[in-house]
Formats: structure tokens, sequence, C-alpha cells
């Protein structure tokens, strides 16, 4: 108790738990697309479900890791080492890691099947061909219940050893991690149905969230492979990307109205 009120009446703690809250939230924001999509296969009645499972299932890994810092801590250390010599950067280092931690390994294995899922959803939106024979049974992309938990499930994990060593890195307050943790949660949870909502009424943005989750996907695997890539860069790409998206869905809904108006008016005011 005496720790926890130290930690409140310091205004350093304040402001890492401010800190760590916000990247928290960023780092929830892969976690809370694939969730979304994901939620948006099934059918509606099974969608609210799904995500308030997918997200709950995200806090109880996130909460569960912060009970075993030293085993998430140690997913850091090399396993093995290829020992194979490649091209050498600029001061004459390795191009790639050749030593190979359980954290790269569950980084490349998360971005593989990410890259997989997003590849495998572009498709079934470019390709809208369907036989006379199969209306909606073959090309129509569909998974229950069980399979989209499931896959919601894996990447919870993978997102949330990621978001746990974040954790780690910027306090060394386990208090402050669970809070942040929470808040962060429960930030997903609210925006879950309105994000999914948004992006199930907008078939470009389904392209564009998938698009996302393509690049997360070869983010992973290459930060698996020792290629740090800050993610200020990742996330200032995606906020443009989306911001334009949101113009053209407001230019796309002004024409919409204009014409409209222009259909409903009497034919001599044409």
């Amino acid at each position: 108790m005496e720790q926890i009120a130290e930690l409140i009446a310091s205004p350093a703690a304040w402001v890492a738990l401010v800190t760590l809250i916000v990247m928290e939230v960023v780092l929830g924001i892969d976690n809370l697309i694939f969730i979304s999509i994901l939620s948006n296969k099934l059918p509606e009645a099974q969608r609210q479900k799904a995500r308030t499972i997918g997200i709950s299932l995200a806090l109880v890994m996130r909460l569960a890791l912060l009970t075993m810092i030293a085993w998430i801590v140690g997913l850091v250390a090399p396993v093995f080492d290829l020992g194979l010599v490649g091209p050498l950067g600029a001061h004459g280092e390795p191009a790639f890691e050749t030593q190979f931690s359980w954290r790269d390994l569950i980084l490349i294995a998360g971005g593989l099947f990410l890259v997989w899922k997003a590849t495998k959803e572009i498709h079934h939106s470019v390709d809208t061909h369907q036989s006379d024979d199969l209306l909606d049974k073959k090309h129509v992309a569909s998974i229950n219940f069980t399979a989209a938990i499931v896959q919601i499930l894996l990447l919870d994990i993978v997102f949330s050893i990621d978001s746990i060593l974040t954790a780690v890195g910027m306090t060394e307050h386990v208090e402050i991690m669970y809070v942040a943790v929470v808040v962060a949660v429960t930030v997903m949870l609210v925006a879950a149905t309105p994000l999914a909502n948004f992006i199930n009424g907008n078939p470009t943005v389904v392209m564009l969230a998938l698009g996302f989750l393509l690049m997360i996907g070869m983010v992973l695997i290459a930060e698996g492979f020792g290629a740090h890539i800050p993610k200020g860069y990742i996330y200032t790409a995606m906020a443009f990307s989306a911001g334009v998206e949101i113009l053209n869905i407001w230019s796309r809904r002004a024409r919409e109205k204009k014409a409209a108006a222009v259909n409903a008016s009497p034919p001599g005011e044409h």
C-alpha cells in the first residue's frame, strides 16, 4: 500500500502512466482492426459477441503476461543462431540478425499469419466472380464463430507479447502497467463496435484496413528478423491514409446527396 501511495503522489509516475496508456492504445489499433474485420465476416447476430470475447481475451492475455514479467523479458534472449554471414550494413554490422529469440519467432509467425489472412481477404474482395451453380457458398468469404475466436486468440497472443514488452521498456512499476493495460483495453472495447460498423458500411475502407493488416504483418516479420522500424512512421502512414479515405467518403456522400436532390426535383427544374 505504501508503494501505491508513493506512486499516486509522484508526478513522474503519472507522466509514465499517461504515456504508457497512449502507447498501449496506439499499439491496440492493430489488434482492433483485425478483430473488426474478422468479426464482420460472421453473421450479424454473432458479431458483437465475437468482438467482446476477442477483446476480453486480449485483456486476459495481457494481464496474465504481466504476472510473468521475468518470463516475458526472457523471451528476448537468443535461443539459436543460424551463424550465417550475410550482407553487411554501413557500419560493418550484419544487415539482419542471425540470432533468434522466442519473441522473434512469435513475431515472424504472427506476421506471416497476418500477411496470409490479409492476402486471402483481399483476394475474396477483388475476385467477385461467382458461378451460377455456387452463388454464395464457394466464393463468399465466411467463417464460423469458433474459427473466428481461434484466429483472434492467435493474434491476441502476438499483439499482447509486443504490448507487454513495450510496457516493460517504458516503466519498471508493474502497477502502472496494470492500470495502463486495463484502460487501453477498455478503450478498445468501447471503440470496437463503432469501428467495425464504419468498416462494414464503407467497402473502400475494408480494402484500406486489409492493406493496414498487410503492412503490419510485414513489419512484424521485419522486426522478427531484427529490422527495427520506428512505429511512429507506421502509424503516421496509417493516419494519413485514413485521413485521405475519410475525405473521399465525404466527397462521395456529397455527390450522392447532390444527385439525389437533382433526381427528386421536378423535371422542369433540372
